[in-house]
């Protein structure tokens, strides 16, 4: 027995969150399908089954959907505001409506013309809510086009033929209005995808011989060699063979200032070659890319239900049977005490248009939508709606040290000379020796050497000395390079130098002691130096009203005393394993409820999966900390971190504004029925009044920058 297929489609006319619910159910009837789930935010469905587009197709047919396969890129066709039908007849809907106002105004209100003129405007505006309501209908399905369909039948029936045809233009706007807003909010998805060109320049071989071609990138394999122009942007990810540039990566990380690439780097499709050529061999297939997970990610994330969202969904389920409830008693408990039935039932067909639960089934998924596609253009990776909730609700902060509040590579801080030794003299000793050596305080020394422009030394007869240092013969001189407590061994150390070094060690920092024919010559202050962003990071995290932030680290407690120090953190836990990392997480979760641990993504994992929000540092060039974390910094950049809590309390606020909105505006229409005032005309208006400034809030989080 074969397992059904599961394929992705894109979909094109996805118009709202009630047909988005409706088009899955349809999708979920045909017999073939076993699985469907739409995702609204991304607009595609997934599916289980073996199935053909034109079956899902007309699964759409009700709104006009139309279906594409995925992951083949399509390219979408923007149909111009004015020549969308819906448009169009709404449009000619207008026309009557004015028609008919006029006729009526000459001829009176009862005229025929003019009766006649209203119910074209009707048919014209409404056919599509119609068609739609009717089938709704027979199998009691009720929908927002179903609510519309019963109250202007019923205004029509009762004579109230102008606010019939006023209240179906009024709909055919704000379903445009609506349309184009969600367009836009989608946007975020479609900027990601167009990121990296659909096809490129490469050379494969044939035989002895390279032969260059033009492809898609669907078609280019792992090891073709990928030409890059100047100007032109990379459509793969590789790594480089020849040629030298530098490469934009703010597509992918965020980042604003390019990176030098040479030989042996790797470089991310998307990013853009600004200044020379590049030969670049392709490590992944398209559907692989760093740009692709990231796509992929940020498309299942808006597809994840936040709980606010979730609430709402379960809210409008009951919402809409109760609205039709309360029309029914509006239009039928009133009259069997007044006698009025034809002012009762007019007010009973306003409830109906007034309940429509459209603002409130879009006031959670437009901000979430939104603010993930914000949060991937600025660099920073939300896996899932649940998660930008949470990030909102974070009362402390847990930092690891090396690689997130420092920047994870050793660097020369102090050089101290002996014997009349220049600095220069004694940086090009120490890194003969250690030229050999693979160790971080080597590449250190090594790196010093190279930025201040000096010339390597060679060594000769080089030896390592387990756990104490190494030696080798350099310019004739034997050199022996390693710790204070073994150099004191192969010749005298003064006082003063003991107690400077004691002063470093004091300060986080590894010393490094040097001997030249018995003499001491210098000693090496190293460490592991603080991110310039830190503080700043910690001072807005602080004005966002975190209350507390912590050091979790491995490293021994001076040195992260020293950080924590200049930092101004005063809970620093220090030479913690990851399991006693897990430990901490735990205790701060009992203190402080909703926890956020920023770290690497691998050796934080256990820490990362336990706190409420796990953030991973420099997710570009990492697959782990794409995997393992609930966000992912992808430029390796803290101040990003500070932009994300921000954005992520802002959601918070709009979708609670947008609740609000949604429940008020309908409310207040509502309380109109008591006295009688409530019209058809401000039913549709609250309405379509209620949903506009639920989507177009939402729409405020586009704005949202890493200032």
């Amino acid at each position: 027995m074969t397992t059904p297929s599961k394929q992705e489609y894109r979909l094109q006319n996805l118009s709202c969150a009630s047909c988005a619910a409706k088009f899955e159910k349809n999708v979920k009837a045909i017999p073939e399908v076993k699985e469907a789930q739409v995702n609204f935010g991304a607009s595609k469905i997934t599916i289980v089954g073996d199935i053909s587009v034109s079956q899902i197709e007309e699964a759409g047919a009700f709104d006009g959907i139309k279906v594409s396969q995925s992951p083949k890129r399509t390219i979408e066709k923007s149909t111009p505001f004015y020549r969308k039908t819906e448009n169009i007849l709404a449009g000619f809907s207008l026309i009557f409506v004015v028609l008919g106002y006029v006729l009526a105004s000459i001829r009176g209100e009862g005229d025929t013309l003019a009766i006649a003129t209203f119910v074209i405007a009707i048919v014209v505006g409404g056919i599509e809510i119609f068609k739609t309501g009717f089938k709704n209908l027979l199998h009691f399905e009720f929908d927002m086009k179903t609510l519309m369909t019963i109250a202007i039948i019923g205004a029509a029936i009762i004579g109230e033929w102008e606010e019939a045809a006023v209240v179906v233009f009024l709909f055919a706007v704000s379903e445009a209005l609506e349309a184009y807003s969600m367009d836009k909010a989608r946007q975020s998805i479609r900027q990601l995808m167009d990121i990296a060109p659909p096809t490129a320049l490469i050379k494969r071989a044939h035989g002895e011989h390279f032969h260059e071609m033009e492809l898609p990138t669907e078609q280019i394999e792992i090891g073709d060699i990928l030409i890059v122009k100047p100007g032109q942007k990379i459509a793969m990810d590789g790594i480089v063979l020849s040629g030298l540039s530098a490469v934009n990566q703010a597509a992918i990380t965020g980042e604003s200032i390019p990176v030098n690439k040479t030989i042996d780097d790797e470089v991310f499709a998307g990013t853009l070659n600004e200044e020379g050529a590049l030969e670049v061999r392709v490590t992944k297939r398209v559907e692989d890319t760093t740009i692709a997970k990231i796509i992929h990610l940020v498309e299942e994330a808006q597809a994840e239900k936040a709980p606010s969202q979730q609430f709402v969904d379960r809210f409008a389920k009951y919402y809409t049977p109760a609205i039709m409830l309360v029309a029914l008693l509006v239009a039928v408990i009133p009259p069997l005490f007044m006698g009025d039935w034809q002012h009762w039932i007019y007010q009973g067909l306003a409830v109906l248009v007034v309940g429509c639960p459209c603002a409130l089934v879009v006031s959670t998924p437009v901000a979430i939508v939104t603010a993930i596609g914000n949060a991937a253009r600025q660099g920073v990776l939300i896996k899932g709606g649940i998660h930008l909730e949470q990030l909102g609700h974070i009362e402390a902060v847990a930092f690891d040290k090396t690689g997130t509040l420092t920047k994870g590579k050793p660097e020369v801080t102090d050089i101290i000379t002996h014997n009349n030794m220049t600095e220069e003299t004694v940086l090009q000793l120490v890194a003969a020796v250690e030229k050999q050596s693979q160790h971080p305080l080597a590449k250190a020394i090594l790196t010093t050497v190279h930025e201040k422009g000096l010339t390597e030394l060679e060594p000769t007869n080089f030896q390592s000395v387990t756990g104490k240092g190494a030696y080798a013969t350099v310019d004739g001189q034997k050199v022996s390079v390693g710790s204070l407590k073994w150099i004191a061994t192969l010749t005298t150390v003064d006082e003063m130098t003991k107690e400077r070094t004691k002063q470093l060690q004091a300060q986080g920092k590894t010393v490094v002691a040097a001997v030249s024919d018995d003499q001491l010559i210098g000693i090496i202050g190293i460490a592991d130096q603080l991110r310039e962003e830190s503080k700043n990071v910690l001072q807005k995290l602080s004005a966002l009203k975190v209350k507390h932030t912590v050091m979790l680290t491995g490293d021994a407690k001076p040195t992260a005393q020293a950080i924590a120090t200049s930092l101004g953190m005063s809970d620093v836990r220090a030479g913690l394993l990851p399991a006693e990392k897990l430990t901490a997480i735990k205790e701060l979760r009992t203190k402080y409820g909703a926890v956020a641990m920023v770290g690497d993504g691998v050796n934080d994992a256990p820490a990362l999966a336990s706190a409420n929000v796990g953030i991973a540092m420099g997710g570009a060039g990492t697959d782990a900390a794409l995997e393992t974390a609930d966000i992912a910094l992808m430029g390796d950049d803290l101040t990003k971190l500070p932009y994300t809590i921000g954005l992520s309390r802002k959601t918070l606020r709009i979708i609670k504004e947008n609740i609000i909105f949604a429940l008020a505006l309908k409310l207040i229409a509502l309380l109109l029925v008591i006295p009688g005032w409530l019209t058809l005309w401000i039913a549709i208006f609250a309405d379509m009044g209620a949903t506009l400034l639920v989507v177009f809030n939402s729409l405020r989080l586009i704005r949202n920058r890493n200032d």
